[in-house]
């Protein structure tokens, strides 16, 4: 991994993190038929977990290393 590229993953981390730290109020979140009370940093923390994790999924889907074998 390149200098910036370490640099700017170093970055957006950080921001992350400062973001997360400054919303420690409780929340209301609904989730289909249930409701749940959480401090907004975790709904942060998932959200941001849930958006890497389909990020990370689509870039390999469409580089091909995740693409589906003909006849399956």
């Amino acid at each position: 991994m390149s200098r910036w590229k370490l640099a700017a993953v170093a970055i957006v981390a950080i921001l992350a993190i400062i973001v997360v730290a400054q919303n420690t109020q409780a929340v209301e979140t609904k989730l289909l038929f249930v409701t749940v009370i959480m401090p907004r940093a975790i709904l942060l923390l998932i959200t941001l977990l849930v958006g890497f994790v389909l990020g990370v999924l689509a870039a390999g889907r469409i580089s091909g290393k995740l693409a589906p074998k003909a006849g399956t």
